[in-house]
């Protein structure tokens, strides 16, 4: 299971670091609030959790139970993790910059560019725009149900043995997944389908000849001087570089999940990063140093995701409105063995990545993520 919105934080919204020269500094402000959050975590059961925080320059890291049960080392400062849903962020970030290029219309249908793709039950590729596609008003059926298990909010739920190890054949996925009938028609609701930027990433191959991926590395990751970023290759299934072992639970045990081909999470949830490049990535990409204002405005149009909601969604962004009032903007995301919660404050610029090196989604523990990601952009002195 992926984590879906990764909006795991959607639905229930809900040290190792430098030290401060100077006393008066208020960069670090929130340190003691988020060690706590991150300690709340570990006794609810996480593994371990970390918090990556950047403000004014200044990068600062607190890490809190174990990156490895085995060997109780915590995360690496530098630890890479899979980001799940969070990698929506960058697909949709390539599909405005497509946009700006004139290549791509938000509101032409699905079917000018894949043509006899998108046909179902209900499904009509000539009704379903590129802007559904990246706001998940589509009505697409959830592609993850094809593997037997069908996600809770904030969840790609697909990643069972069955597929662990196997190189996906997306479009044999997609033709699968498009025999269920319709959730809805285009545009009359909110509801988070995978499916949509699985689509979304055939799209952009479609338009520029190359792979989602690749269009990634060389339109944001390159540009950005992202070093441990990476969409891996169809057929990876181990992370580069230092990371923290992902546990996940099956049949009611705890298992190391680290390995695993992410290559039916796609464009909807298979990249890995550290905290510190996704503050970069989500920091430069809300500055507008990858999108020109007009398609940075589409972005963060927003359509709420249910009455009473503190989030709304825009194209592949979400905001979130954080229990002191502050407003942050960001994503969340999951997969077997790591969530992740990213938020940037516009008003302050601070920007905050939270991961946890387990995919729980109960009620009662699927709010440590939020809860941390809150106690760091709600600093109190």
């Amino acid at each position: 299971m992926w984590l879906k919105l990764g909006v795991l934080g959607v639905a229930f919204l809900a040290a190792t670091a430098c030290g401060v020269d100077d006393p008066a500094d208020t960069r670090e402000m929130g340190r003691e609030q988020v060690t706590a959050a991150l300690n709340d975590a570990v006794r609810l059961g996480f593994p371990g959790a970390q918090a990556v925080v950047a403000d004014k320059g200044h990068n600062w890291t607190v890490a809190a139970g174990a990156g490895d049960l085995v060997t109780g080392e915590p995360f690496a400062d530098d630890a890479r993790v899979r980001i799940g849903s969070n990698t929506k962020t960058f697909v949709a970030t390539v599909m405005l910059q497509l946009v700006a290029e004139g290549k791509v219309e938000l509101d032409a249908p699905v079917e000018r560019y894949l043509p006899g793709v998108v046909h179902g039950p209900g499904i009509d590729g000539n009704r379903i725009t590129i802007r559904n596609l990246l706001q998940h008003t589509s009505g697409l059926p959830e592609y993850a149900a094809e593997f037997g298990a069908v996600p809770k909010p904030g969840q790609i739920g697909f990643m069972t043995e069955q597929v662990r190890w196997q190189t996906a054949d997306m479009a044999a996925i997609l033709r699968n997944a498009l025999t269920a009938p319709a959730d809805f028609e285009p545009g009359a609701r909110w509801e988070y389908s995978n499916t949509n930027y699985a689509v979304a990433g055939m799209v952009i191959e479609e338009i520029t000849g190359d792979s989602v991926g690749a269009e990634i590395t060389h339109r944001i990751i390159e540009p950005l001087g992202l070093r441990d970023t990476y969409y891996p290759a169809p057929d990876e299934i181990d992370i580069r570089g230092p990371h923290p072992v992902g546990y996940t639970e099956i049949g009611g045990q705890r298992v190391d999940y680290t390995s695993q081909n992410v290559s039916a999470a796609g464009a909807a949830g298979a990249m890995v990063a550290t905290g510190a490049d996704l503050n970069r990535f989500f920091t430069a990409l809300l500055d507008g140093k990858l999108i020109a204002p007009a398609q940075l405005a589409e972005m963060k149009s927003v359509r709420s995701i249910a009455e009473n909601s503190a989030v709304a969604y825009g194209l592949g962004l979400m905001r979130i409105a954080m229990p002191c009032g502050t407003e942050v903007w960001g994503h969340t995301g999951g997969i077997p063995g790591s969530l992740t919660n990213v938020g940037v404050v516009p008003a302050t610029g601070r920007a905050v990545t939270i991961a946890l090196n387990q995919d729980f989604t109960d009620k009662e523990r699927s709010p440590a993520g939020m809860n941390a990601l809150s106690a760091a952009v709600c600093p109190a002195p």
